[in-house]
């Protein structure tokens, strides 16, 4: 296929639905309760929403939404850290847009922003870069968060900078690593997932390798799915096929962007300017070993936390918040106490309602409407046409 639109087509929307419902008829573990695969992608966790791609899927298929939105599982302490770090009158911080509205203990960086700080968005840190060119007397901050998606082009800026010589420009550094959350989740006991949607972006950096351990040590298959509807479906009847013939393997459904070794390049900056740090804290999962990275000495003139004192608290969610649990896919964003109430994309609570890629957020844009459509039914194969 070459156009996005025959991603979309509704007949074969319609013949892989009718694929996985024959193949679930011949798996005896389906008629206990349902199988449960984990989406870990935030970009999947929309694709399903937004095209209805539930109800295409028979009830014996549940989707439990992971971990993968990097807004999403950022701490309230290092979102104060961010407003500390902009409310210095020589900083201009930079970030990008999803994660301006992330609440902290008293503000987010919008809210820091009308109160003063020089707050600005960008949209890749290069954009950071030319903000320290222009305005040499000021110091200029790069907000840097993401999975391994977003590590390349923060760690080749870096290397830029010093290249250029600027001395008036560093990283914030909140980037994050999946391997050892997927770990965290396969040692939680609140979980009993049959297998995994790998995520697409991250694999297109890291490759399918990394993914051997999920099926050799936890016996679960997993599949490096893509973004467009029919990806998702096919990946789903993959990941049930494994169960179905005992398998446990990692298979890779985006082979048109995603190389089994990953990028090399890529890969190459990473290693340069980044190692890992001893744990990381992640909003609802607690603290994971080795599940952050951090900028290595010898570039710590471009480190902000070398540079800047960091408050570096601890602060817990508030109470009423059910971000860890739905993170950790134990329930389903309506299943939170302050789900479209007290907690909307206009007055949001939690991370999960903030990004476009929360689970939260996606659930209050396309699911909480009843669509009266049925579950396989030709309505739900129009919406992914849509």
């Amino acid at each position: 296929m070459k156009y996005v639109d025959e991603f979309r087509d509704p007949e074969k929307a319609r013949a892989l639905s009718a694929e996985i419902r024959a193949l679930i008829k011949t798996m005896p573990q389906a008629r206990t309760r349902p199988l449960q695969i984990m989406e870990v992608c935030g970009g999947h966790t929309h694709t399903i929403f937004r095209y209805g791609i539930q109800q295409l899927l028979p009830e014996e298929v549940e989707f439990v939404h992971g971990p993968g939105c990097p807004v999403c599982v950022l701490p309230m302490g290092r979102v104060d850290d961010c407003v500390a770090l902009a409310q210095r009158p020589e900083v201009i911080f930079t970030t990008f847009g999803d994660a301006m509205r992330v609440p902290g203990s008293k503000l987010s960086l919008l809210r820091a922003k009308a109160e003063g700080a020089d707050v600005r968005m960008v949209y890749s840190p290069l954009d950071a870069l030319k903000l320290a060119q222009a305005n040499p007397s000021r110091e200029v901050i790069f907000f840097g968060l993401g999975f391994e998606t977003t590590m390349p082009s923060t760690a080749m800026t870096i290397l830029q900078a010093q290249a250029m010589g600027l001395k008036n420009f560093s990283l914030f550094c909140n980037h994050i690593t999946i391997i050892p959350t997927i770990k965290a989740i396969l040692d939680s006991p609140d979980l009993h997932l049959d297998g995994f949607l790998g995520p697409g972006h991250v694999s297109m950096v890291i490759g399918t390798r990394p993914y051997q351990f999920i099926a050799r040590d936890y016996g679960k298959p997993i599949v490096a799915a893509g973004f467009e509807p029919l990806d998702i479906l096919q990946s789903v009847w993959m990941v049930l096929k494994q169960i179905a013939e005992g398998r446990a393997e990692v298979e890779n459904q985006y082979g048109r962007v995603v190389p089994e070794n990953g990028n090399a390049a890529a890969l190459a900056a990473v290693q340069e300017v980044f190692e890992l740090r001893e744990f990381f804290e992640w909003r609802g999962l607690g603290s994971i070993d080795h599940s952050g990275v951090r900028v290595r000495a010898k570039y710590a003139a471009f480190d902000a936390e070398h540079k800047f004192p960091v408050p570096n608290l601890k602060i817990a969610d508030p109470k009423s918040c059910q971000c860890g649990e739905v993170l950790k896919g134990v329930i389903k964003p309506q299943q939170c106490k302050v789900f479209g109430s007290a907690c909307t994309p206009e007055t949001p609570l939690g991370s999960l309602m903030v990004s476009s890629e929360g689970a939260c957020a996606a659930h209050y844009n396309y699911g909480r409407v009843d669509t009266g459509f049925k579950r396989g039914g030709d309505e739900a194969a129009r919406k992914v046409a849509a």
